[in-house]
């Protein structure tokens, strides 16, 4: 019996939360990941793993360290969008530079680096572009304007290049997950209650995204939205 094909992922955010928890289950799955993440101090014991460091804030260099990162491998079955951060506040209380860095590092590199590799997707006539959304996609919420802009433009951008893809046999993708555990909450005020009911394990998402790439190539899964079974918030 012959060995399994390994596929070959690439994965944003892949050092932290969502991002790590996918890359550790591809890579369980026996699967090939190379890992964008802006920080590299979290290394995998895997020789199925290749990690790349590129800070999504510096637009100027990301376009040629996307086309660096893509030429790294000959080959390529899908990407995970998994990187982001949140910032929340009063839309007045946002400087226009936070506001265009919160729908860059979320949005527009995502958008770039999809772009990027649609060509070889395409040329292969296979492949999986899934997003990591959020339930800020599906409806704003008080002293999140930008994030769930940021959020709702990963959401439309994913609908429209459904349509745009569909002929050339490319599965897109996008999961929206509730509050999930994760270092995502470090630098914010508020949090998911300490009760396991009130909160989505970064594991939950990854067997999420393992299933839409397990799906036969013919079914797409557009939309999966995840949540707690309660909506418990601790604030500082």
């Amino acid at each position: 019996m012959n060995e399994k094909m390994k596929k070959n992922y690439l994965v944003t955010g892949a050092s932290s939360g969502i991002g790590l928890a996918i890359t550790q289950q591809l890579l369980n799955q026996g699967e090939l990941v190379t890992g964008i993440a802006r920080r590299t101090e979290k290394t995998f014991d895997c020789e199925n793993y290749s990690g790349f460091s590129l800070d999504f804030e510096k637009q100027t260099d990301l376009e040629s360290g996307f086309k660096n990162i893509l030429k790294s491998q000959d080959s390529w079955d899908g990407l995970i969008c998994a990187a982001g951060y949140g910032q929340f506040s009063f839309i007045e209380q946002f400087s226009f530079a936070q506001m265009q860095n919160i729908m860059n590092v979320n949005f527009m590199a995502h958008a770039l680096l999809v772009k990027l590799m649609l060509p070889c997707l395409k040329k292969n006539k296979k492949g999986h572009v899934v997003f990591i959304g959020s339930e800020s996609a599906l409806e704003g919420g008080k002293n999140g304007a930008m994030y769930c802009a940021s959020k709702f433009a990963i959401r439309g951008f994913a609908q429209a290049l459904r349509e745009e893809c569909a002929k050339s046999g490319i599965n897109i993708s996008v999961v929206n997950p509730g509050m999930v555990k994760t270092p995502f909450f470090e630098s914010l005020n508020f949090r998911p209650g300490n009760a396991e009911e009130n909160y989505i394990e970064p594991g939950d998402v990854a067997s999420t995204v393992q299933s839409i790439l397990s799906m036969r190539a013919g079914t797409n899964i557009d939309e999966v939205n995840l949540s707690p079974l309660k909506h418990v918030i601790d604030f500082d």
